[in-house]
């Protein structure tokens, strides 16, 4: 559980924020190195053909901030010269580094040749890692699934490839792409893949506490743990697997002020980048910051009594007043609930 090397950057704590869509936006990004400072974090994955055709949402995805490093770019994709062009960008966004996307399994994804549908063609995914290797100045890294189908573990082959071809970390999501998020994810597979690559390999799938990460690092013999869905709307869960990593004390949890107060600070910051480079200032940019998050916002307050109903006004709010509303009369009723008890 030391820190490792990624090129010029120190990964450390050996604790990663996952790339997540429509979850690890700037926004999120900001306040979770403020809250747990994990050692590496990353954008949402960005299409490499949307990039190729210039579309303006999807390189708002691609702006970073100094505060965030290191932080890398993650992109997908089913074409190496494209893919190329994309990682030429991200450096030019400031990325640190770039990754490579090819767990995916969303069929909409799967359908272009990209994510994990590379994985059924190792020829192609390993010319994409060679073009984007050659394309950039920056470490590049790769995020795969144990294989497309059950019978096939095909990572162990790739990673091969992929070391071979210059690339500077895997991660291994530790189930099969057909699985989706089903099931449980099989540590079996990361420690499997330990044996095949000597480049930095981080562990990804079910870890949600310190001891999920304990457990992962001991059983699998990996470099770093990635946490991805434990961290949605609840950065503090991300907090305590940084503290236990470092050996620092566990902070407590957080209140139901500071959750409250985090959820608005996220809704905030996520309408103020949205916001940027549009000149009209526009209510439907509100709204459109607002409509990314409301799979999001509810899970700040989730476990607190009476959070059930509150979420359904959640997702149908349409500024940030409402949210403030709803947020401060919830607060305000549980703190009358706990008098009356």
């Amino acid at each position: 559980m030391k820190a490792f090397p990624i090129g010029p950057h120190t990964i450390d704590p050996p604790v990663l924020l996952a790339p997540m869509e429509d979850v690890t936006g700037a926004a999120f990004r900001l306040i979770t190195k403020r809250i747990a400072n994990p050692g590496l974090v990353f954008t949402e994955f960005v299409s490499a053909m949307a990039i190729h055709h210039n579309a303006r949402k999807t390189i708002k995805k691609m702006v970073v901030h100094d505060v965030e490093r290191p932080v890398g770019i993650q992109i997908f994709g089913g074409e190496p010269e494209t893919m190329a062009n994309a990682a030429r960008l991200s450096v030019e966004m400031g990325a640190d580094l770039v990754d490579i996307n090819m767990g995916c399994w969303v069929p909409k994804v799967c359908k272009t040749g990209a994510g994990a549908a590379l994985l059924n063609d190792p020829r192609v995914a390993e010319q994409i890692v060679q073009a984007v290797v050659k394309a950039v100045d920056v470490p590049v890294t790769v995020k795969v699934r144990a294989g497309y189908h059950y019978d096939a573990f095909t990572a162990p082959e790739l990673a091969k490839r992929f070391e071979q071809a210059g690339v500077k970390m895997l991660t291994l999501h530790a189930r099969f792409a057909k699985q989706g998020f089903d099931g449980e994810a099989d540590w079996r597979l990361i420690s499997a893949l330990r044996d095949s690559v000597s480049i930095p390999l981080i562990g990804n799938g079910d870890v949600r506490s310190p001891d999920d990460a304990f457990k992962m690092f001991r059983e699998t013999g990996c470099d770093g743990v990635m946490v991805g869905r434990a961290a949605i709307g609840n950065p503090w869960a991300l907090r305590d697997i940084v503290n236990s990593i470092q050996g620092l004390a566990k902070s407590g949890a957080p209140s139901i002020d500071e959750r409250i107060d985090v959820a608005l600070e996220h809704v905030r910051l996520a309408i103020q980048f949205e916001s940027e480079g549009d000149a009209s200032g526009s209510a439907p940019t509100e709204l459109i910051a607002i409509r990314k998050l409301r799979g999001v916002l509810p899970l700040y307050i989730k476990g607190e009594p009476g959070a059930p109903a509150v979420r359904n006004r959640l997702t149908r709010a349409e500024s940030y007043d409402e949210i403030k509303q709803i947020l401060f009369d919830f607060r305000a009723d549980t703190a009358s609930d706990k008098i009356s008890a």
